[in-house]
């Protein structure tokens, strides 16, 4: 498949209505859950919820004017110099989406695992709250690195529309799971990512840190020892939270972290262990500075 008729597909494939259906059906819960709650008059954090919808108008902006043909630009390159590739049919878009939901578990465990991701990712953390809003939390920039993680697809012969299509597909399953409405699902939460599954990721609670990376299954988390089933409650929000609503604030207050601690940093090594290295290392002697 050629270069151009990759770049088409993006403005007549039939998929692209099936997007926009998975849209507006996000769009509509999250509403009704937001009515919902108003008529109920429910203790929600309501600066909380216009904060979420606020990240997600600048994420739409920062993807329309900056980064919306990114990972296009970055994956056909690549894409152009493999000598194979793999045929459009109904049984590879299965493997694709099979491919993508491995991929994005591997994304978003490494979010969490390197500091500099997880300084972009943890903006989707950061609420205390825990409803269909908090989906729209996301960081306004991981569109610069976020496609890198599809290289590999594109490596095994998968095209850029395909992967980034089917990346997409495993995204937006996941709006409906960032809810306390809906309990346990039995046996569902043992083979998908269900909100009782996700509430669990998206615990504070020390044995629920670092659990549930999944897309749609939750076969990766049982496979790599990720998996944890919801037993007390959970407490939404970091280990040491942010205590903001600006939105700015909550996009680039890790980036801040970081730089202060890597200006006070005594080594070039401690300093890339700082930006690169897992979120907890420090240098030694930042707790003898502390202790002082």
């Amino acid at each position: 498949m050629s270069i151009q008729e990759i770049t088409v597909l993006f403005e007549t494939s039939q998929l692209m209505n099936l997007v926009t259906i998975f849209f507006i059906f996000n769009i509509s819960i999250i509403a009704i859950e937001i009515i919902f709650d108003l008529a109920k008059r429910k203790g929600r954090n309501w600066k909380d919820t216009l904060s979420n919808i606020a990240i997600y108008f600048l994420g739409h902006l920062t993807e329309k004017l900056l980064l919306g043909s990114l990972s296009l630009v970055a994956l056909l390159p690549i894409y152009y110099f493999i000598p194979y590739n793999i045929p459009m049919t109904w049984w590879t878009w299965g493997l694709g989406l099979i491919a993508a939901d491995f991929t994005y578990y591997w994304m978003h465990r490494l979010e969490h695992e390197h500091r500099i991701l997880w300084a972009s990712h943890s903006v989707h953390h950061s609420s205390k709250e825990y409803n269909l809003s908090v989906s729209f939390r996301l960081s306004i920039i991981e569109g610069l690195f976020e496609w890198m993680f599809l290289i590999p697809m594109i490596l095994a012969g998968f095209n850029p529309f395909q992967a980034i299509m089917c990346l997409i597909f495993v995204v937006q399953y996941q709006t409906w799971i960032h809810t306390e409405k809906i309990h346990k699902l039995g046996w569902l939460d043992e083979v998908f990512n269900t909100p009782s599954v996700h509430r669990v990721h998206h615990g504070s609670n020390r044995k629920y840190l670092d659990k549930n990376y999944g897309g749609v299954l939750m076969i990766w988390d049982k496979i790599f020892g990720t998996y944890k089933r919801e037993e007390e409650k959970v407490i939404f929000g970091l280990t040491q939270n942010i205590n903001t609503n600006n939105p700015l604030k909550i996009n680039f207050i890790e980036y801040k972290n970081i730089w202060k601690e890597v200006k006070h940093c005594r080594t070039f090594n401690d300093k890339l262990r700082i930006i690169f290295g897992s979120l907890i290392w420090k240098p030694a002697y930042f707790k003898k500075n502390k202790a002082h």
